[in-house]
């Protein structure tokens, strides 16, 4: 039975829930291998909304949710989903947590703020939860990872180390207080009993599961365009959402995984600073962004919002090596008289149908748009293909032309039932 990836195509929030849920209890894993609480997914089950930040979108059927090595934790975040979901009904029993997980500290949350508001109009836009400033110190090697809550003086030499550079940057460069170590230290210390049933070697217990035949989903989270190796840099994540990252951020071997699915949106989205060659300043761009309800699962900034980008998905299809496409919100376009679609950019005079090696030419990109015939029937109840309007067909069909890839499975709607499915993700 295969590992199967599931990365977003474009600048993330495209719904990667939804092709989650299309697998549904046939997975027996679903391992989130990246980022940490900076994204979220929205998952509508039952007609009831869930918000998840950090917890993989298994946590909501049978899968034994894991949250992998690669991931960055912030442990006050966690115990607090964990404790909403609860309140819910919902077992959160079997959740695994690596014991290499590096872990947030309150100061990675202070630099990431000061540091931002220092860059002024250089921002990169985070969101002001530590993340960066926690990967940097795991490139740094001077991370916190969730085994050293179960050695006492270990913890407490690195925090002490890790606030050293730090206290110095806050007083004389920040003009702000310092950092005590020994409260830092108390407070991880503080959740570390709680912690310690879901702590294991996720990397063995991932391996073996394959090794019976089980499958597992590797759940990224942001998306292509905010890896920062392969996105808009500087403008991106601090880790590797893209397929390839899920082999280091879960600890498996690259011939694990079967198949590599993205997730698009019939149209883009993006938040945070960065280039964006379709985005809409106009009633166009309110209008999709108040009939797609775009505004952040974490953070509740608003989307900004544009045209469907083939380029974009084309160039994460490439790098992916997607199996499969998942379109989502496809019925966030119904009533349009014609949607544009960018098939080709015009880059200081010259039409190119790749995205621009460097980032000055992909800034100054002017979308050329084909445009296709719109429709007006309401497409939610479909089901099947043959069930939506002829020029939905077409626009779904033109796109799978235009990204070189399969569009295997539609989202009409917010429910997980909601779904038109042409080849099985499985």
């Amino acid at each position: 039975m295969p590992g199967i990836v599931v990365v977003g195509a474009q600048w993330g929030d495209e719904g990667k829930g939804k092709a989650t849920d299309q697998l549904g209890d046939r997975v027996d894993y679903t391992v989130r291998y990246s980022g940490g609480n900076n994204a979220g997914h929205t998952l509508v089950v039952d007609g009831e909304k869930y918000a998840l930040h950090l917890l993989p979108s298994g946590i909501l059927n049978n899968s034994v949710p894991v949250i992998g090595n690669g991931v960055v934790v912030d442990l006050d975040v966690l115990f607090e989903e964990i404790d909403g979901l609860a309140a819910r009904g919902v077992d959160t029993s079997k959740l695994l947590v690596s014991a290499n997980a590096h872990l947030i500290a309150g100061y990675h949350q202070t630099m990431d703020r000061v540091t931002e508001r220092f860059l002024g109009k250089r921002k990169i836009g985070t969101t002001g939860r530590g993340i960066g400033p926690a990967y940097s110190d795991k490139v740094n090697r001077l991370g916190i990872r969730v085994q050293d809550l179960f050695d006492e003086p270990i913890l407490r030499q690195k925090v002490a180390a890790a606030l050293e550079q730090k206290n110095y940057l806050l007083v004389k460069v920040y003009n702000r207080a310092a950092i005590d170590p020994d409260e830092v230290a108390d407070h991880l210390l503080g959740h570390a009993e709680r912690l310690r049933p879901m702590v294991a070697d996720t990397a063995l217990v991932l391996n073996q599961a394959l090794d019976r035949g089980e499958v597992v989903l590797f759940e990224g989270a942001q998306a292509h365009h905010l890896d920062v190796d392969h996105g808009t840099y500087p403008y991106v994540t601090s880790s590797n959402p893209i397929a390839a990252g899920a082999c280091t951020g879960a600890g498996v071997g690259p011939r694990r995984i079967d198949r590599a699915i993205g997730i698009a949106k019939a149209y883009t989205t993006r938040v945070g600073e960065g280039p964006f060659p379709t985005e809409l300043l106009d009633d166009d761009g309110e209008r999709l962004r108040r009939d797609g309800g775009e505004f952040g699962t974490t953070t509740g900034r608003p989307r900004r919002c544009g045209w469907f980008d083939a380029l974009v998905v084309a160039r994460a299809c490439m790098v992916n090596d997607f199996t499969d496409i998942f379109l989502t919100k496809l019925d966030v376009l119904t009533g349009w008289e014609r949607i544009p679609v960018c098939v080709a950019y015009e880059v200081n005079g010259q039409r190119t149908d790749q995205l621009p090696m460097t980032q000055t030419d992909f800034h100054h990109a002017v979308p050329v748009y084909e445009y296709l015939p719109g429709w007006s029937e309401d497409i939610s109840a479909a089901r099947r293909f043959a069930d939506l309007p002829a020029n939905t067909q077409a626009y779904v069909r033109r796109l799978e032309e235009l990204i070189g890839t399969r569009i295997s499975g539609i989202g009409v709607g917010p429910e997980r039932e909601q779904s038109v499915m042409l080849h099985d993700l499985l």
